[in-house]
C-alpha cells in the first residue's frame, strides 16, 4: 500500500510549523512535500533590523532542508489547484513547471501587499515583507545620505535626508524607529555631514501610532518616536507620489526621495480560484481547519478564516502568534485524517504584544502587562530568542555586537530598484533581469495564456482584476502577512486596511536594465490569501502565474532612450542582463536631451 501524500503550500509561520509537526507525527507513515519560492523560513519580526543593519540577512531566516530533514522541498510558487483532480500546478525560480499530486493538501499562502488607487505610488513607492525589499531599503537610505553629503543644492540635500513611512502599524512604526537611529549615526560620525538633518515622518489616518493595541503601548511608541525626531502625524496619508516628493492629504507637499508603504495586507488572490466561500478573501474552514465539503484540503494562517471560540462569531487575525499556532493544530488533524492521533479545535488567546523601537526601548505588554523602557526591550528580545526556530546564538551575538561596536554603513547594491515593486506579491524573490518573468509578460501581452476556467490556465494579472476593492493603482496587488511577528496583531485603520510587518522605501529605477514584467505575479507560499466575495464551491480553477512579482498585472517599467551609445562594448552572453553600473542606478543622460531620473 503506497504511502499518503500530504502537500503543503507555503513555508510562513503556518506552513513551516505544519511541516515540521506532521514530520514528527507521521514518523515517515506519509510523503510530506512543502512547496516554497525560497529555501528558509523567513523570521519578518525582525526583518526592520536587518534594514537598520543590526542584524545579517541570513540571521532572520531557517534553511527548509536543514531543519526539515523528512520533508521534500519543491522550490516553486503555487500558480494553480485542481480539487477534483488532486494536483497543485507550479512554476519554479527558472521558470520550469510541475505538478505535486496529493491526498491531503494544506494551504498556508500567506497574504499580500493591500494597496490603495493612490496615483504615484505603484511606482514610486517600496513595500517591506523579504530579504529583497529589506537589503534594498538599507542601500537606498545609507546612498540617500550619502548623496545629500555630496549634494551642493540645499534643497537637494534635504529632499534626500526626508524618508516617509506610510503606515504606523507595527511594522511602518519599527520602520521609522530604526531608521532614524540608522541615519542619525549615519551622519553623527562623519565629520562632513555636521549639519545635515535626516527627517523621518510617519503618516496614518489613524488616531494614533499602533491603533489596535493598547492605548499606553501606544503612548510609549508615539513618545519614543518623537524624541528621536520622527515627525509622526495622525489623520494623514499620502494623495500623490512623484519621483520628486510626495503630496499629503492635507495639502502638504513633502520633498523626498524614498517612500516606504507599511499600510496592510489582504489574503493571497490563490484563495479565489478555488470557486470556495470564502470571508474577506479568507477560505472559510471550521474549527478544525478544514474545508466543509473538502476533506482532503486544510488551510491555515493568513489564507484562512478560523473561527476565534474565545469570541463567538469572530475569526482568528491575520497575525504570526495565531498563524504558528494554525500550524501546529493543523498538522494534528492532517494526521488524524489519516488515522493518526485524534483531531481537536484550534483555541488560543493572543498572549500580547511586542514592539521593538531599538536601542533599549521597546514597548510591550506580555499577558497583558504593559511594559516600556528597557524592561521592555529586554522582555521583547526575550521573546523573539524564544520563538525564533533557529539562529538564536547568532542573532544574539549581532545584538551584542551591536551594542559595542559602530555599524557598518555602506551600500553593497546587491538588489536594484526595479527588482522589488511594490505590486510583487512575492517579495522574497527578487526579479531578475532577463529571467523567466520576462517569458510570462510575453506571454501574457500576447494573450497565448487564455482566459481563467476551470481548466485552463489564467493569467494572474486576470485574477488580481477581479479583487474586490477595486483595481489598485497599476493594478498592482502584493504585499505581507500582516504583520508576520508571533507576538501581535496588525493595525487595521491603516490607509491600506490592516498594518502588518509589510514595506520599505524607495522608488523604483526609472531606467533597470529590463523592464519588468507585464504578467501577473508567481504564486507566493506564506501565510494568507485573496480578497473577495465567495464563487460558490466546485472544481478549483487552474490559474497560471509567472515567477516574479505582483498579484495583479504590474505596469512594464520605463526603457532607456533610444539613441546609439558611445561605446557599446561586447555583446553580453545570451538569456543574460546587460552589465550594469558598479552601485545601485542613479540618475542617466538621455541620448534625446532629457534627464532621466534615476533609483538614487
Amino acid at each position: 500500500m503506497s504511502r499518503p501524500r500530504i502537500v503543503i503550500v507555503g513555508a510562513g509561520f503556518a506552513g513551516y510549523r505544519t511541516a515540521r509537526t506532521l514530520s514528527r507525527l507521521t514518523r515517515h507513515q506519509a510523503d510530506i512535500t512543502l512547496l516554497n519560492p525560497t529555501d528558509y523560513f523567513l523570521y519578518l519580526p525582525l526583518l526592520p533590523q536587518v534594514a537598520a543593519g543590526i542584524l545579517e540577512p541570513r540571521r532572520v531566516t531557517v534553511s527548509l532542508s536543514g531543519s526539515l530533514p523528512h520533508v521534500r522541498l519543491v522550490l516553486g510558487e503555487a500558480d494553480g489547484i485542481d480539487l477534483d483532480e488532486h494536483t497543485v500546478h507550479y512554476t519554479g525560480p527558472e521558470g520550469g513547471e510541475g505538478t505535486l499530486s496529493f491526498d491531503r493538501l494544506v494551504l498556508a499562502a500567506g497574504s499580500v501587499n493591500k494597496l490603495l488607487p493612490v496615483p504615484g505610488v505603484a511606482e514610486h513607492a517600496h513595500g517591506f515583507r523579504g530579504l529583497p525589499e529589506a537589503l534594498y531599503l538599507r542601500d537606498h537610505v545609507t546612498r540617500q545620505v550619502e548623496l545629500a553629503a555630496a549634494a551642493d543644492d540645499r534643497g537637494e540635500c534635504a529632499a534626500r535626508c526626508t524618508f516617509v513611512v506610510v503606515g504606523a502599524g507595527y511594522t511602518g512604526t519599527e520602520v521609522a524607529a530604526h531608521g532614524a537611529m540608522y541615519t542619525d549615526a549615519q551622519v553623527r560620525r562623519h565629520p562632513m555631514r555636521t549639519g545635515m538633518r535626516p527627517r523621518w515622518m510617519l503618516l496614518d489616518v489613524a488616531p494614533r501610532v499602533l491603533p489596535e493595541m493598547d492605548e499606553r503601548l501606544s503612548r510609549t511608541a508615539d513618545r519614543v518616536l518623537r524624541q528621536r525626531g520622527v515627525d509622526v502625524r495622525m489623520g494623514t496619508s499620502v494623495k500623490e507620489a512623484t519621483h520628486d516628493g510626495v503630496v499629503l492629504t492635507d495639502g502638504t507637499s513633502v520633498d523626498t526621495r524614498t517612500l516606504v508603504w507599511c499600510v496592510g495586507v489582504r489574503p493571497d488572490p490563490l484563495v479565489e480560484s478555488l470557486g470556495l466561500p470564502v470571508e474577506r478573501g479568507r477560505l472559510l474552514v471550521d474549527p478544525h481547519l478544514q474545508v466543509p465539503g473538502r476533506p482532503e484540503l486544510f488551510a491555515c494562517g493568513d489564507v484562512a478564516a478560523v473561527p476565534d471560540l474565545t469570541q463567538p462569531g469572530q475569526f482568528t487575525p491575520m497575525t504570526a502568534q495565531h498563524a504558528w499556532r494554525h500550524g501546529k493544530v493543523c498538522a494534528q488533524n492532517v494526521a488524524a485524517s489519516l488515522g493518526i492521533g485524534e483531531r481537536r479545535p484550534y483555541h488560543h488567546r493572543d498572549l500580547g504584544f511586542v514592539v521593538d523601537l531599538g536601542g533599549a526601548k521597546a514597548a510591550a505588554n506580555p499577558l497583558g502587562l504593559p511594559m516600556s523602557g528597557p524592561a521592555a526591550g529586554a522582555v521583547t528580545r526575550g521573546y523573539h530568542l524564544a520563538a525564533m526556530p533557529g539562529n538564536r546564538v547568532r542573532v544574539a551575538a549581532d545584538w551584542l555586537l551591536d551594542a559595542v561596536l559602530p555599524r557598518q554603513a555602506v551600500q553593497l547594491g546587491l538588489v536594484r530598484s526595479w527588482s522589488v515593486p511594490l505590486e510583487s506579491s512575492s517579495p522574497e524573490v527578487a526579479r531578475v533581469a532577463g529571467g523567466p518573468e520576462r517569458d510570462a509578460e510575453q506571454t501574457a501581452t500576447t494573450g497565448t495564456t487564455g482566459t481563467t476556467g476551470t481548466t485552463g490556465k489564467g493569467s494572474r494579472a486576470e485574477r488580481a482584476k477581479n479583487q474586490p476593492g477595486g483595481e489598485p493603482a497599476k493594478n498592482q496587488p502584493g504585499g505581507e502577512p500582516a504583520k508576520n511577528q508571533p507576538g501581535g496583531e496588525a493595525a487595521k485603520n491603516q490607509p491600506g486596511g490592516e498594518a502588518a510587518r509589510n514595506q520599505p522605501g524607495g522608488e523604483p529605477a526609472k531606467n533597470p536594465p529590463h523592464p519588468p514584467r507585464a504578467a501577473g505575479k508567481p504564486r507566493r507560499a506564506g501565510d494568507g490569501g485573496g480578497t473577495g466575495p465567495a464563487r460558490g464551491s466546485g472544481k478549483a480553477r487552474k490559474t497560471s502565474r509567472a515567477s516574479g512579482g505582483g498579484r495583479a498585472a504590474a505596469p512594464s517599467g520605463p526603457t532607456r532612450a533610444a539613441g546609439p551609445p558611445a561605446d557599446p562594448g561586447p555583446e553580453p552572453p545570451a538569456n543574460q542582463p546587460p552589465p550594469g553600473p558598479d552601485i545601485a542606478p542613479g540618475p542617466v543622460k538621455r541620448t534625446d536631451g532629457r534627464h532621466a531620473q534615476g533609483d538614487s
